[in-house]
């Protein structure tokens, strides 16, 4: 499921709703980090391009790490393509979560 950014305001919220209709996942947090990268690489006035995940789906049962940043990083792309920099990932099955 892919949705323009635009229709759920920021970024962040486009992550969410991205992630949430891709790997319903049973717990999922969005957190923006770009202020620590202020003046590095790919940093940009007003954020929005360095994002740490945490995400628990059974989507990732099976998967590999490699195999599980793949899907997300998939899922995302078109954040890529409109200015995130850098994501950090941590994908967990529900098992792993315990």
């Amino acid at each position: 499921m892919r949705i323009a950014m635009a229709e759920t305001g920021t970024l962040r919220d486009w992550i969410q709703a991205t992630l949430e209709g891709g790997l319903a996942p049973t717990r999922l947090e969005v957190i923006d980090e770009s202020h620590l990268h202020a003046g590095h690489s790919g940093a940009r006035p007003g954020g929005e391009t360095h994002y740490r995940l945490e995400v628990v789906s059974a989507a990732f049962e099976g998967k590999s790490r490699v195999e599980r940043h793949r899907i997300v990083n998939g899922l995302l792309d078109d954040a890529f393509k409109r200015g995130l920099h850098a994501l950090a990932v941590r994908a967990r099955t529900p098992a792993e979560a315990t």
